[in-house]
This record gives structure tokens, C-alpha cells and sequence, in this order.
């Protein structure tokens, strides 16, 4: 992988769970550079990726180093591919059985998690 590579991450920084597990991949991150933009500090962001407020809340969104839009589960492949300990969860969640349950099961989650983040008044 060229160094140059870059992929831009939006998340929402207004969610405790986000926020956490964003903070915790940070660190983790090193094959490329990242660059991390919270929607929840600047909300005209989303307008990079032609998206609404709300459904960035609702899923991670990713740009990866071709700029093409990655979101949920496929967006955490991206951030697993670049991080070297967390890359065989990328080739585990990519299986094509294993992946489309978990996709089901991410939508699942964000969307309790979005409505629970709704109902707390987190923005």
C-alpha cells in the first residue's frame, strides 16, 4: 500500500459509543493517514459525502484511498484493512456469509443506538 494512501473518516462525536470506539481506533490506525471529521463539531461535513445530518449520525461514513463512500460495516473493513492488528477482522467480515450477517447486524445496532442517542438528547 502506498504511503500516500488516505482515507477520511465521519463520525459523530455527540454519541458516547462513537465517540469511544472512534477514540479507541485512533490510536490503532497507522497503515495510512486518517483523517477524522466529526460531524457532531461541523455538521456542513456531510456535505462532502452528499449525505444528510442524520444519516451520518446514524452509520460511520468513510472515504477510502480512491474516494469511493464506504458506510457501516463496510466502513469498519476499511478502518480494519488499515490497521495492522485488526486486519483479519477485515478478511473475516468480508467473507461473503459472515459479512452479510454482520452487516444486518450492524444496521440493527446503529439504529437502536441512534434512537437511544435521540432519546438521551445527545444533540
Amino acid at each position: 500500500m502506498a504511503n500516500d494512501a488516505r482515507i477520511k473518516v465521519f463520525y459523530n462525536s455527540a454519541c458516547p459509543v462513537c465517540r469511544a470506539g472512534i477514540e479507541a481506533q485512533k490510536d490503532k490506525t497507522t497503515a495510512c493517514q486518517v483523517e477524522w471529521a466529526d460531524i457532531h463539531q461541523d455538521n456542513a461535513a456531510v456535505t462532502e459525502i452528499g449525505e444528510t445530518l442524520e444519516y451520518v449520525r446514524e452509520r460511520l461514513h468513510l472515504l477510502d484511498e480512491r474516494g469511493v463512500k464506504r458506510m457501516g460495516l463496510d466502513a469498519f473493513i476499511v478502518l480494519w484493512r488499515h490497521s495492522p492488528k485488526e486486519r483479519w477482522k477485515a478478511r473475516l467480515f468480508s467473507l461473503p456469509l459472515i459479512h452479510g450477517l454482520a452487516q444486518l447486524g450492524y444496521k440493527a445496532f446503529a439504529r437502536l443506538l441512534y434512537r437511544w442517542n435521540r432519546r438521551k438528547h445527545h444533540w
